[in-house]
């Protein structure tokens, strides 16, 4: 596909560019309101869950952010948290670490230990209504709700991710040569194949769980359409692409690994085959290390490697402007999430991070 066209509604002026490009980006007045705190450890997940955000640390600690409250601090792992995952409706999250141990850690401070692998790190978590499950090598543990024994699904190389479909019927496991989507029946999971050569690792369903997208070793992305299979390649990134996330009314799929957030559209019967991306959230010299926002809201929030976040919005609408959220911090962005209240994390490689209230309209 080449490179990526800039979506109307970007920062487009020469001027603007070129100033991005030779200085950073000063302290913004959302992170003066803001609170920001180094915890002493990279930030290395994060998500939303419920009104507060989870993230994970390099140290094994779990934090809980939550409007006008201090954080609330679980030591959960011996070693880094490697993976995070919303528990369903519960305020609790699923945890891997390189301690071998897969947690779920709640708030309140209490963690259940639900399974534990030795030396072998847990590299992977999922979790919909009623089944998780984690990974570690090769292999997929799976977990009904209730019942203590796990299915155990293997697969030809080290799973490079996880993810379940919204009604958990569907578990989507990425891996060297492709993916394998294993489906829940009445007795029994039966397995389908999706094969593209490479290595494969993040993976997810689209919000209508009728495409799999999964980032892979290549700076390119690859989507299958699971009625038939066929195949859709995502590719033209400068750099691996580390993060993505659903966003918009249409959907589209926002990803890292550009200069600006790099964003998919998913309408239609043949989501982004044969089409361009768009594109918002420019960031000049500095590559897009971490990307979120909302399904249903046009806003995206992208992370770089300089530490700044800027908002972008999909629209055709050429008044609309880019938004700098953060500031240069010198620090790349390893993770962002967002609250349907509004409410920011951004976390960074050197454990700073920044919980911020946006105003107005945030998406």
């Amino acid at each position: 596909r080449g490179r990526f066209r800039r979506m109307p509604g970007g920062m487009t002026a020469a001027a603007t560019r070129h100033s991005l490009q030779r200085q950073g980006i000063a302290k913004t007045e959302l992170e003066r309101q803001g609170l920001t705190l180094d915890m002493g450890a990279p930030v290395t997940a994060a998500l939303s869950i419920g009104g507060c955000v989870a993230a994970g640390f390099g140290d094994g600690v779990v934090r809980f952010f939550s409007p006008d409250a201090a954080p609330i601090a679980v030591a959960a792992h011996r070693g880094a948290v490697l993976c995070l995952a919303a528990d369903g409706t519960s305020g609790a999250v699923l945890t891997g670490g390189d301690d071998g141990r897969f947690l779920r850690v709640s708030s309140d401070g209490s963690i259940e230990e639900l399974a534990s692998f030795g030396t072998r790190w847990v590299d992977c978590v999922a979790a919909g209504p009623d089944h998780y499950a984690c990974s570690s090598g090769r292999t997929a543990h799976v977990w009904r709700a209730g019942y203590p024994a796990a299915k155990v699904f293997e697969h030809p190389s080290t799973v490079g991710g996880l993810a379940f479909d919204m009604k958990a019927q569907r578990l989507a496991v990425a891996h060297y040569g492709g993916a394998t989507v294993w489906k829940r029946g009445e007795r029994r999971w039966k397995s389908s194949k999706l094969i593209w050569k490479g290595s494969h690792g993040a993976v997810g369903f689209s919000p209508d769980g009728k495409y799999l997208v999964t980032a892979m070793q290549e700076n390119a992305l690859h989507g299958w359409r699971l009625r038939d299979k066929a195949n859709m390649r995502m590719s033209g990134y400068p750099a691996k692409v580390k993060c993505f996330t659903w966003v918009g009314s249409a959907p589209h799929l926002a990803t890292s690994g550009a200069d600006q957030a790099v964003c998919w559209p998913f309408d239609g019967k043949d989501g982004p085959m044969g089409r361009s991306p768009d594109t918002c959230a420019f960031g000049g010299d500095q590559l897009c290390t971490a990307v979120t926002g909302l399904v249903g809201h046009n806003g995206v929030f992208a992370g770089f490697a300089d530490g700044r976040v800027i908002a972008g919005r999909l629209s055709t609408d050429d008044t609309v402007t880019d938004l700098v959220v953060k500031g240069s911090s010198g620090i790349p962005v390893t993770a962002l999430a967002l609250t349907h209240e509004g409410w920011l994390f951004v976390g960074e490689a050197m454990g700073r991070v920044l919980w911020c209230r946006l105003g107005g309209d945030h998406a």
